[in-house]
């Protein structure tokens, strides 16, 4: 258990009938809680200390100006469409489609932080295009909250739905896929949760299935789509056979993608470079408040190796830590994701100072925690922890947050 000054606290144990509660976890449509055999769910709730949630919740409402500012600068720049790593069959379409409205680039995103023993938040990345965990935060967080209630323990979560109908409200997707829809558990899970929160009647369907005819986008029946969420990184348009095909379908106006095209200047990590270097040069584009939170909440990031020591790099398109690596004060790798999948090979490479996660005493082992915090249509709105080691790969665990009072 934690030590009672600290941000945070795990206040369970895993209790002796998991399966029972696994299965009903199932039935709330969390279909995933063991994974090949494996407990990817941790049944035990870490809770965060008020005070440091309320500071989270205001370091993400600026950093999402701040986003949604650099994005702002970086379009209609080829020279920064390609410092950024965004592949070239997107720039067409990212100059011809219209901005949405500020704050909105992106209607369905997670902040991941790094937040200490101490109450430090310092922002890793920001997933703006295909952030996953969304029913581990909307379903199986007030699950777990809700037993530990009289504890004094709330859920900050509770708003994710409403505001995802709002969300998708504005954009008005009428089908939305991923790969494998039916036979991957996640993703599937994922798009059926997302579909029913929005309150919208919608096709669910395999991004395999689909096909484009003349810059038209078609489902497996060859019925046309106007609109469509698509749990697929847009970055792999630049990658994938058909890849360009949907770019061009896309900016020429034959299909809406939520979320919007021009999520994928925020999603680029090399973003964090322009906003860092923006920063350092004191540029007016950001208020005083705004370069106040850059400086407390965001990391020194650069697209050049300058950092001697105590740095993280990365692919500036890459997820579930297959690109990281982390070097140590001099210099020295200290570790890597040999593992996952290492996008570096297409996408450049952003250095980032390190801050590194911090551990919680977990029943099964000690294990470090990265506390995601996701803005849905502009607001943010929810908590969700990935316990693992000090990178946060496809072999982490969902472990439910709640707010201490």
């Amino acid at each position: 258990m934690s030590k009672q000054g600290d941000v945070f606290r795990v206040v369970s144990e895993p209790a002796a009938d998991r399966p029972a509660r696994v299965e009903e976890l199932r039935k709330l449509g969390f279909t995933w809680a063991d994974q090949d055999g494996q407990p990817y769910w941790i049944d035990q709730l870490v809770t965060i200390d008020k005070g440091t949630y309320e500071r989270l919740v205001h370091a993400a409402t600026l950093l999402w100006t701040v986003f949604d500012k650099a994005a702002r600068f970086v379009h209609g720049r080829r020279d920064l469409y390609e410092l950024l790593s965004v592949p070239e069959v997107l720039w067409d379409g990212l100059d011809r489609l219209p901005l949405s409205e500020p704050g909105r680039l992106s209607r369905y995103a997670r902040f991941d932080f790094s937040v200490s023993s101490g109450g430090g938040i310092r922002l890793l990345e920001l997933n703006a295009d295909t952030p996953t965990a969304y029913v581990e935060a909307s379903v199986a967080t007030p699950w777990l909250c809700a037993q530990h209630a009289a504890e004094g323990v709330r859920c900050v979560n509770g708003r994710m739905p409403e505001l995802l109908r709002r969300a998708w409200a504005a954009e008005q997707p009428e089908a939305a896929c991923c790969a494998g829809y039916g036979t991957h558990l996640e993703d599937s899970g994922t798009i059926d949760m997302l579909v029913r929160h929005s309150g919208r009647a919608m096709r669910c369907l395999d991004t395999l299935s689909l096909s484009i005819d003349e810059g038209v986008l078609k489902d497996g029946d060859g019925q046309p789509i106007e609109r469509i969420f698509m749990l697929y990184p847009k970055e792999w348009m630049g990658i994938d056979d058909g890849g360009e095909a949907l770019a061009y379908a896309a900016e020429t106006g034959h299909v809406a993608i939520s979320n919007s095209y021009h999520a994928v200047l925020l999603q680029s990590k090399g973003l964090q470079a322009v906003i860092w270097g923006l920063h350092e040069i004191g540029v007016p584009l950001f208020s005083p408040e705004e370069h106040e939170a850059i400086e407390a909440y965001m990391l020194p990031t650069y697209n050049e190796p300058v950092l001697a020591g105590n740095y993280v790099s990365k692919a500036m398109f890459g997820r579930e830590g297959g690109s990281v690596e982390l070097y140590g004060a001099k210099g020295e790798l200290d570790a890597r994701d040999a593992d996952g999948y290492d996008t570096s090979r297409w996408f450049r490479r952003v250095y980032q100072a390190r801050a590194d996660l911090p551990e919680v005493g977990l029943h099964a082992e000690p294990m470090r925690l990265l506390t995601g915090m996701f803005v849905i249509d502009g607001e943010p709105c929810g908590i969700v922890g990935r316990a693992g080691g000090l990178i946060t790969g496809n072999a982490s665990h969902f472990v439910a947050m709640g707010v201490r009072e």
